[in-house]
């Protein structure tokens, strides 16, 4: 049997997870809503998809950012690189898609 306040304790850290996972997934679908209509830009105005420079700077600053919150730093790292490739994905498919609305339009 186990204990009534290690169950409590348990259930608190449980609630706190799901709403740190609820946060996670609003922080996320805002943080894509906003590179999609940074790949619209960079559609209609031919830019590269990928910006290495940029994403060398996000990697640093969320390096930084993790060790300062007792986070390993080459996890944050591995987790923005498949937020990266993901953009870039994202940003390439607006593109294409752009190509072909205006080949249409012509």
């Amino acid at each position: 049997m186990i204990d009534p306040d290690v169950k409590a304790q348990l259930s608190s850290y449980r609630q706190s997870i799901d709403n740190i996972d609820a946060a996670l997934v609003h922080m996320l679908a805002e943080r894509f809503r906003c590179t999609k209509e940074v790949g619209v830009l960079k559609a209609k105005y031919n830019l590269p998809p990928a910006d290495p420079a940029r994403e060398e700077y996000q990697i640093e600053r969320l390096r930084q950012l993790a060790k300062a919150a007792n986070l390993d730093p080459d996890f944050a790292e591995k987790f923005l690189n498949f937020v990266i490739k993901e953009v870039i994905r994202h940003h390439e498919q607006i593109a294409a898609d752009h190509a072909e609305q205006s080949a249409a339009a012509r």
